[in-house]
């Protein structure tokens, strides 16, 4: 498997919403990604920013929402395959993240959740297990998500 990462190209869309965000909590913002089929953009921020990034009683998420007319999802950042995994499934605890290569070139990845957390880690209509895969897909290429 190639430990090349592809290049991450931000629009002018997503910088803006970075900044919006960035200028509401201060808090340094690493990324962005507008997910049109799901009516969301997902903001990735340090990890240990979550809390300042949200706001007390979910303010700085709400006032986003109503301004963007989007649902507004802060998600911790790594550089790391596994932790961004676990990251983008939270709150679900993932307990292991495998990587493997399908024939043909295509990066699968392999998540064992808590099984009581399954349903939480797919989310309503696949949205988590979607917004994983659109995450590790834009960092590692990764294809598919799998949750076991």
């Amino acid at each position: 498997m190639s430990k090349e990462k592809p290049q991450i190209k931000i629009t002018p869309e997503e910088f803006g919403y970075m900044t919006l965000l960035h200028e509401l909590t201060g808090v340094h913002v690493q990324d962005c990604v507008i997910d049109e089929e799901n009516n969301r953009v997902i903001f990735l921020v340090k990890p240990e920013e979550i809390g300042r990034a949200i706001g007390p009683k979910g303010i700085f998420v709400q006032t986003l929402k109503k301004m963007l007319n989007k649902n507004v999802e802060i998600v911790g950042y790594s550089e790391s395959i596994e932790e961004l995994t676990k990251y983008a499934l939270a709150p679900a605890r993932v307990r292991e993240v495998k990587v493997a290569q399908r024939p043909g070139g295509k990066k699968v990845v392999y998540a064992t959740v808590d099984p009581n957390d399954k349903a939480i880690a797919i989310g309503k209509n696949g949205r988590n297990v979607a917004r994983a895969r659109l995450l590790l897909n834009r960092y590692f290429s990764i294809d598919t998500v799998i949750i076991a």
